[in-house]
């Protein structure tokens, strides 16, 4: 595996382009600004789906914390298709769910051709098959463009003129550029940075395919928009009253659903990140009024929100007297590892067992994993 922190290496003003999926686990608004503010990040492309049926469950909270990072975000959806209406319909499912995910309109949202089932195929046949998934997703006011290797760029299908982000290792030769008459090209799949664990695909962008084009689904609000006295516009913004007391809690909440961290204890607030479901939150203070249940995070830059009724109650007590199911460390075990192999992300991992994700952990080590 070859290990690199970008901020140190020759290879950094190559990369500015970082791709993430499930396989990456939870990526905070944090880690997204690390990449952005210490390596030149500008856009960040997200696994939305895959074939017909997989759904990528971290799409969601991807493309929020990377906008809310000051990234733009693209998408990729992983191809399958042996026909043209195979084609269309993981185009269809793929525009559906990265509209659900919150992908902004206008954002590239690419066709990975990488699959064993697009290795069987002509190239005349690959070809007209990305044809139909590119016109497909253009419905759904998403840009199309193709992700592939630079072997299967040359011999799979065709990718002419300013087309295509292209796979290709290892790195180029000094003085020599490969891929440059392309959107981009991948010069890495094995990346780490310093604070975020996994192995990241880097990509240098050679046009601003990657980074223009794109328009928010969220409408802005006009600052004259919600006033005092409308009652109509203010009737689903929740928060304590003024007078309403904080009481001391100190508990373990795992999530049911997905919920958004806010700066603030108000549906108005902004939200810091979305945290997924199986996150587990350790607060230390709660307030309970006009149904509202609102509990406070600790955070290392100051606190978190999060807000929970009790008609969909998104927080759920972790019993104290819980039987447990624990995973022994081995050697090369990572956070990242572990989270994937329990279906959990890194953070909920860390948290459960009281520690973070930038704690070493070491072979012996008995971790909470159920």
């Amino acid at each position: 595996m070859v290990v690199l922190f970008l901020g140190l290496n020759a290879n950094a003003a190559r990369m500015d382009m970082v791709d993430v999926s499930n396989n990456n686990g939870y990526m905070s608004t944090a880690e997204y600004v690390s990449m952005r503010n210490e390596f030149g990040v500008k856009a960040l492309t997200v696994k939305i789906s895959e074939g017909t049926t997989f759904k990528d469950g971290y799409a969601a909270s991807n493309i929020a914390n990377g906008q809310v990072a000051g990234l733009y975000v693209n998408g990729y959806h992983f191809a399958h298709y042996k026909t043209k209406a195979q084609a269309i319909a993981e185009a269809d499912f793929a525009g559906k769910t990265a509209k659900a995910a919150g992908l902004p309109v206008g954002a590239v949202l690419v066709t990975d051709v990488e699959s064993q089932e697009a290795n069987n195929q002509s190239q005349a046949t690959n070809d007209r098959n990305n044809a139909a998934f590119m016109k497909e997703i253009q419905k759904f006011g998403y840009r199309a463009d193709i992700y592939t290797s630079g072997s299967w760029a040359n011999n799979k299908m065709t990718i002419n003129g300013k087309t295509g982000w292209i796979a290709g290792y290892p790195f180029v030769p000094a003085g020599k550029q490969w891929y440059t008459n392309n959107h981009a090209w991948q010069w890495s799949g094995s990346a780490h940075f310093r604070i975020s664990y996994g192995d990241f695909d880097v990509s240098q962008l050679y046009t601003d395919y990657y980074t223009a084009g794109q328009k928010s689904t969220v409408k802005p609000t006009n600052k004259g928009a919600v006033k005092v006295n409308n009652r109509k516009a203010n009737q689903n913004i929740y928060k304590p009253a003024a007078s309403a007391k904080w009481v001391k809690e100190s508990k373990t909440y795992t999530l049911k659903t997905a919920v958004k961290l806010r700066a603030g204890a108000s549906t108005s607030s902004n939200a810091i990140t979305i945290l997924p479901a199986g996150t587990t939150v350790k607060t230390d203070q709660a307030i309970i009024q006009g149904g509202y249940r609102w509990v406070r995070q600790p955070r290392f830059n100051g606190y978190g929100y999060l807000a929970t009724g009790p008609a969909s109650n998104t927080l759920e007590y972790v019993k104290s007297g819980a039987t447990h199911t624990y995973y022994t460390v081995k050697y090369g075990d990572s956070w990242w590892a572990i989270a994937q192999r329990n279906g959990l992300s890194m953070t909920a991992l860390a948290s459960q067992n009281g520690k973070t994700i930038y704690t070493t952990i070491y072979p012996g080590q008995r971790l909470v994993v159920r």
